[in-house]
């Protein structure tokens, strides 16, 4: 129990990755805020903030599901509030919501480019604008964004997602050292490999050889705020690296195919480079 009684606020957490993690949290004993805006099952979509919240009080712990458009600053203050008038404090925020165009700048609708900017760059700036005074006031805490390492090569046809998703990790190295003297770790986080979900299925972005399971983003998850703060703070990190460092060595287990050996998140920038 590495988080017991801890709260997490977990954004785009009704399925998918944040689902997992969410989940993966309240096995630690880690009280989860489900914020998402399915509230109605969905006949193309699994899962509900209700059906989440279900789940995660099943282990033990209470959770607190919340429909939440985090393209309004006005939603994202009303859930925060929220969740300080019901646990009393906020230690971890998870900014993992997104929106996802693979795409060139020629194919891109401004309708497109304003739902990444709003809801990749935009609404985790202002959640963790919302979330800081507590985390301040408790000198502790960890928000971790979840976007990759900033590499130029891989802007080229997809410039409108790299510009919303390297502005997340831009918010990471920047707040860091803005929170170094409070005691909060501010980290980006980002799979190795594709990982199996809603967006790699729709999308077609490679096959399940080629995918890992959700779990290992929830188990380096886990490592990044049952740890030290200071740590890794203003680091954009990959998912496999922080288990190494946890001393895990079998990745076996997260690939959705026994036996297969996924490739590098490059080689899918690549093949959507080229157009395959």
């Amino acid at each position: 129990m590495r988080l017991k009684d801890k709260v997490a606020i977990i954004t785009g957490s009704s399925r998918g990755i944040g689902r997992d993690i969410a989940l993966r949290l309240a096995d630690e004993g880690c009280q989860i805020v489900v914020v998402g805006k399915t509230t109605e099952p969905h006949p193309k979509l699994p899962g509900t903030i209700h059906t989440v919240a279900e789940e995660i009080e099943a282990k033990g712990v209470k959770a607190l599901p919340i429909a939440c458009d985090v393209r309004s600053i006005e939603a994202i203050e009303a859930m925060v509030a929220q969740t300080r008038e019901t646990f009393g404090r906020i230690d971890i925020l998870i900014n993992n919501a997104g929106a996802l165009w693979w795409e060139p700048l020629m194919n891109t609708p401004v309708k497109r480019f304003d739902l990444m900017m709003d809801i990749n760059a935009r609404a985790p700036f202002y959640a963790a604008q919302a979330v800081l005074p507590t985390m301040m006031a408790q000198k502790s805490g960890h928000i971790i964004n979840m976007s990759p390492p900033i590499e130029l090569a891989h802007v080229p046809y997809h410039i409108a997602y790299t510009i919303s998703k390297y502005g997340m990790t831009l918010l990471t190295h920047g707040l860091a050292e803005e929170m170094r003297e409070h005691g909060i770790g501010v980290y980006s986080l980002w799979p190795k490999t594709m990982i199996e979900s809603l967006a790699t299925i729709n999308w077609g972005l490679g096959t399940p050889d080629m995918w890992r399971k959700a779990s290992i983003l929830s188990d380096a998850t886990l490592e990044l705020v049952a740890g030290d703060p200071a740590r890794y703070s203003g680091k954009a990190l990959i998912d496999e690296d922080v288990l190494r460092d946890a001393g895990v060595s079998d990745f076996d287990v997260y690939n959705c195919v026994p036996g297969s050996q996924p490739p590098d998140l490059d080689t899918l920038w690549e093949m959507t480079r080229r157009g395959k």
